[in-house]
């Protein structure tokens, strides 16, 4: 599969953590090479992970702060984003909130803040999913690689549109039409599952399908708070579902009109 391996050590110490980057760098067969914004104000991570990230197969653009960011989106179209939280000026927290919505690019925060609220709050905000420093470099490359080469199951290529009250999901396109006829900003997670429960409706699937078939990084924990995030943007009622419902002890089912 790979035309050659090679080894590199990248040690990096700061202020507040410390990652040493150790890895084998396969060098892959020609392909499309995705591209991902490395958003941190730590300019020796950055280029660490720019480096680490380029012999595995990434095209990387890096930012120094929210407002670099949004810079770069606004030239470039990206298929992720590595994103600090702690950060001077506007935290990485605030620019996911904003960013998610109108994009859907997929986000992984990495930070120091480890508490379990802190992923919690980082997983409402609209990132995809959250590591913390310091962090294993591969462990962050599976994570990248999860998120940017998810691809959609074979049964979205033979449903049609889903019904779910005032909205619409094409699950040909993977999109989310509202009311007025506008898409509705989803994450790359939050779409795996809707498209997951369209392809089985009114059958329970339990958490543990659900991760494995969306490929979603994470236990029925991160199931549970994209549900709560999906059922904010499709139901009336959030806390009684109409069309995501609970099924006790069998997990989650999707009810169309």
């Amino acid at each position: 599969m790979f035309a050659g391996v090679s080894s590199r050590r990248f040690p990096y110490t700061c202020a507040k953590h410390e990652v040493l980057i150790t890895s084998e760098v396969a060098l892959p067969e020609p392909k499309e090479v995705p591209h991902v914004l490395v958003v941190d104000d730590d300019a020796r991570l950055r280029d660490l992970l720019s480096r680490y990230l380029g012999d595995n197969g990434f095209s990387v653009t890096q930012a120094c702060d929210a407002a670099d960011a949004r810079t770069r989106l606004e030239r470039l179209s990206f298929d992720a984003i590595v994103l600090d939280i702690m950060m001077p000026g506007e935290t990485g927290l605030s620019f996911a909130a904003s960013f998610r919505k109108t994009d859907s690019t997929p986000i992984l925060m990495l930070t120091a803040m480890s508490e379990p609220e802190n992923r919690i709050d980082g997983l409402e905000t609209g990132a995809d999913d959250y590591l913390v420093k310091p962090f294993e470099p591969r462990e962050l490359l599976l994570r990248l690689q999860n998120i940017v080469k998810r691809q959609p199951t074979s049964t979205t290529l033979v449903l049609g549109d889903i019904q779910l009250g005032t909205m619409t999901f094409d699950t040909r396109h993977r999109c989310l039409i509202g009311e007025d006829g506008n898409p509705v900003s989803l994450t790359e997670n939050e779409v795996g599952l809707l498209t997951a429960l369209c392809a089985n409706p009114g059958l329970p699937m339990a958490r543990e399908e659900l991760v494995e078939v969306t490929a979603m990084v994470g236990d029925g924990r991160a199931v549970d708070v994209q549900i709560t995030r999906l059922r904010r943007k499709l139901e009336v009622d959030p806390k009684i579902p109409r069309y995501l419902q609970t099924v006790r002890g069998r997990g989650y089912m999707l009810v169309p009109d």
